[in-house]
């Protein structure tokens, strides 16, 4: 039998939410291992004006306990 852990973890991205969800990964995956699945929790965006400044995402990241 397998234990997964779920953590929540947020990230940020000058250029879209797919961006930011793999720096999600990509940052959690230098501490965490056996990461199995992510689950977009909640996005969300900076505006500055008239632009979108920043891409946020609020993730709970799946990890295989051993």
């Amino acid at each position: 039998m397998a234990v997964v852990k779920v953590i929540e973890v947020m990230a940020n991205s000058t250029s879209s939410w797919e961006d930011a969800t793999k720096n999600a990964i990509k940052e959690a995956s230098k501490t965490v291992k056996n990461i199995k699945s992510a689950y977009v929790n909640e996005q969300s965006v900076v505006v500055n004006g008239e632009n979108v400044a920043e891409y946020r995402v609020n993730l709970k990241i799946s990890f295989e306990v051993s």
